[in-house]
């Protein structure tokens, strides 16, 4: 389903150590309508609902959204600390296109999106 990199793995179980209100918390990844490209990520530390997908590699879990299971299919998660973004990164192979944040993508079934929405200019980056 999804794979989750070494180092997304070691900052997860960091995360979760610090934050999860439960040993059933994990990371809990859903994709929604919205972001410059057409579809966005989100992530937040939370409980799993009915229905949805766990990931365990070692101390990290990755809990993903019943309704977003087609949208991550074969997706990884990694983890970047570069000094201009850092965080959780998905690397998508249902992902067409992306803005310029990283944050939205487009699918190959949706129609093209304006240039500035590629560039990050909606996302608020240079």
């Amino acid at each position: 389903m999804i794979t989750i990199t070494p180092r997304a793995t070691a900052e997860l179980a960091h995360l979760l150590t610090s934050r999860a209100t439960s040993a059933a918390a994990g990371l809990r990844l859903a994709v929604r309508r919205g972001g410059c490209a057409g579809w966005q990520y989100e992530m937040q530390v939370a409980e799993p609902e009915t229905d949805d997908i766990i990931v365990e590699n070692l101390q990290a879990r990755v809990i993903i959204a019943a309704d977003s299971i087609e949208k991550l299919k074969g997706c990884e998660i990694d983890f970047s600390d570069d000094l201009t973004d850092s965080g959780f990164k998905i690397h998508n192979p249902s992902a067409a296109r992306s803005c310029g944040c990283g944050t939205s993508f487009q699918t190959t079934d949706e129609p093209e999106l304006p240039a500035s929405a590629l560039s990050g200019e909606s996302c608020g980056q240079p």
